[in-house]
């Protein structure tokens, strides 16, 4: 095929806007593909960030609704290989307006940045969220969207907690990853709580010593509570994130659906482009048989056309989908793996396997139909 280069190249300019049609169409396909492909990876084969590999989650084994005593926490510390537990109380509510999306969680401020050691902050302003009972911190990004500066005051107004949070603005962390998350003290959303919802969390984060003992120390933290009212699930914080996402549906069946009906649309197109040039040549497939040109040889240029266009729209739309991973990357961190995407070598390299491959499967029934004309019927065709 590749000695039929020129000729291939030839053929693709033989109607431009019809080829740039074609890539375009193919390009914008392809990117859509290719960032659902970069999300399912990052979904199910994305492996954790070290820091993350050490950290797992217990929560209510019926529901992440439900809330676990805070008392747990003590518990869970004597299990053999727990570094760190720390007990965190997700915060929904509304800042300004309901469009301003953002993670909310009240923790105790000496434990966060031991069992986070992601997070980075300087010393004083991490002193300044442990005194402080209305102090709180950000993550860079979420300070840089907002424009939150030290010092400033952010209102929380609760909605599954009809308390209003008044914050002060007491440092900013910096982290490669949940750099959009507001924090802030436990113990001073307690104070605001009525008796009966105090000293209730919605989950712990429970800091090991391995990786290699996650399966151990899940298991034994939920054996503490096996005979208790409110038992526990622990799971690696990985786990713990696909897991909520699987609230939402069956997600992986709804990626893999959207990504075949994406090829098989690009496929039509595709066809359709091949079958109208094909039509178009089928005298010139006669002159080139008169010339000595054999079938496999026409095949192989017929074939060849339909992979060039596809694989060039297929580069384009890597380029597309780097650039749609980078503004999904930048949403609010409350699906937690795709604050961490990015388009892996490994997609980018099926991305092109698949636009090649539907470039070839789009091309082959009109290709092999003109490669096996007789040459008296090919210089006789008229379109």
């Amino acid at each position: 095929m590749f000695r039929y280069l020129p000729l291939i190249l030839k053929s693709c300019m033989r109607s431009k806007r019809r080829s740039i049609l074609t890539v375009t169409s193919a390009a914008i396909s392809l990117s859509l593909l290719g960032t659902l492909m970069a999300i399912y990876h990052a979904f199910y084969f994305g492996e954790a960030p070290p820091q993350q590999a050490l950290r797992a989650i217990a929560r209510n084994r019926i529901s992440p609704a439900l809330t676990l005593p805070i008392y747990y926490r003590d518990k869970i510390k004597q299990v053999p290989g727990v570094v760190e537990a720390m007990p965190f109380q997700f915060f929904a509510g509304v800042f300004k307006e309901p469009k301003n999306i953002f993670a909310r969680y009240a923790v105790e401020p000496e434990h966060l940045f031991a069992i986070h050691a992601d997070y980075s902050i300087p010393e004083d302003q991490k002193v300044a969220f442990q005194r402080e009972k209305t102090g709180c911190v950000v993550g860079r990004g979420l300070a840089e969207k907002y424009g939150f500066k030290i010092g400033d005051r952010i209102t929380l107004k609760g909605d599954i907690f009809p308390v209003t949070v008044d914050l002060k603005l007491v440092g900013i962390y910096d982290s490669l990853f949940h750099d959009d998350v507001l924090f802030f003290r436990l113990d001073y959303l307690f104070d605001l709580l009525p008796e009966r919802r105090r000293n209730k969390v919605f989950a712990f984060h429970v800091l090991i010593d391995n990786p290699g003992s996650m399966a151990r120390i899940c298991k034994e933290v939920d054996e503490l509570f096996r005979n208790s009212p409110a038992r526990t699930r622990t799971e690696a914080e990985r786990a713990f994130e696909l897991g909520f996402l699987s609230m939402l549906g069956n997600v992986k069946a709804f990626l893999l659906s959207i990504s075949l009906a994406l090829s098989f649309m690009l496929l039509l197109v595709t066809a359709n482009t091949m079958a109208m040039s094909v039509r178009e040549r089928v005298r010139e497939v006669g002159v080139l048989k008169t010339l000595g040109f054999t079938t496999p040889a026409i095949l192989s240029m017929l074939l060849g056309e339909a992979a060039f266009l596809t694989a060039v729209g297929g580069l384009i739309g890597c380029c597309f989908t780097a650039i749609l991973v980078a503004l999904v990357r930048k949403l609010p961190a409350i699906i937690l793996p795709l604050s961490s995407l990015q388009l892996e070598p490994s997609v980018a390299a099926l991305l092109l396997f698949v636009a090649v491959v539907i470039g070839l499967a789009s091309a082959i029934v009109p290709a092999w139909g003109a490669a096996r004309i007789p040459i008296l019927q090919a210089l006789k065709f008229t379109d």
